[in-house]
């Protein structure tokens, strides 16, 4: 007599472990993906309005992409409640300078001129990636919606450190500004919009602590340009 055992071995997937590989492996095509949309910048003539359109959009999209893959493995870490940060020294001029070289391409496709005031020699205990992230997204969206003109500014006052990313465009909707707060229950796809990168970046502003202080973000209309103000606080 022979007996047959079957064993049913349930294999638990780690889904953090799976969706960083895959997060990897798309920001790598991204990668090559911008590196072809730059490499295509320094062959079309200027004069080729269309095509100069058609790479600002590519940029654009590609950005977006890139931004929105890292948030999403972030928020999956993070479970949607914290997020661990690693703070080391950052100085803002370079943080501020390899934002701008990273758009420097899609700001001239745009016709649009990116003007930085700081205070100098400005330098913080941060995350730098993350807050890296943050702008970057707020800035693709400053040039996306604003007419011809970007200001960023960095100064600190009362011991905070302020990072602001203001536009000549039509400002942000009312309904961002009376919902200031944007928690994740209230993300929904609304006209080709979350509102995820709000929320993300004010998730990151408020990792930012220092004893009962903690990082907020701010939204307005008006500033120097007469668009949106988008305003990082950092204690």
């Amino acid at each position: 007599m022979s007996i047959i055992v079957t064993v049913k071995e349930q294999q638990l997937i780690d889904f953090s472990t799976v969706l960083a590989a895959a997060v990897h492996d798309m920001k790598s095509s991204l990668n090559l993906l911008q590196q072809s949309i730059d490499g295509l910048n320094k062959t079309i003539e200027p004069e080729n309005r269309a095509a100069q359109q058609l790479l600002s959009n590519a940029h654009y999209e590609s950005s977006r992409l890139n931004t929105g893959l890292v948030q999403l493995l972030s928020l999956y870490r993070a479970e949607m409640e914290s997020l661990p940060i690693n703070e080391d020294e950052c100085f803002i001029d370079d943080l501020l300078e390899n934002i701008f070289i990273t758009h420097e391409h899609y700001l001239g496709h745009k016709n649009m001129t990116l003007e930085i005031e700081q205070t100098p020699g400005l330098v913080r205990y941060l995350d730098q990636d993350l807050i890296h992230l943050l702008l970057n997204d707020i800035l693709v969206n400053a040039i996306r919606y604003g007419s011809s003109k970007l200001l960023v500014s960095a100064y600190e006052e009362d011991d905070w450190l302020f990072i602001k990313v203001e536009d000549d465009g039509e400002g942000y909707p009312s309904k961002m500004l009376v919902n200031n707060k944007i928690e994740m229950q209230d993300i929904k796809l609304v006209n080709g919009r979350t509102g995820l990168g709000i929320f993300f970046a004010r998730l990151i502003a408020s990792a930012h602590r220092r004893g009962d202080k903690k990082g907020e973000i701010l939204l307005s209309n008006g500033g120097t340009l007469g668009g949106s103000v988008f305003t990082l606080k950092l204690p």
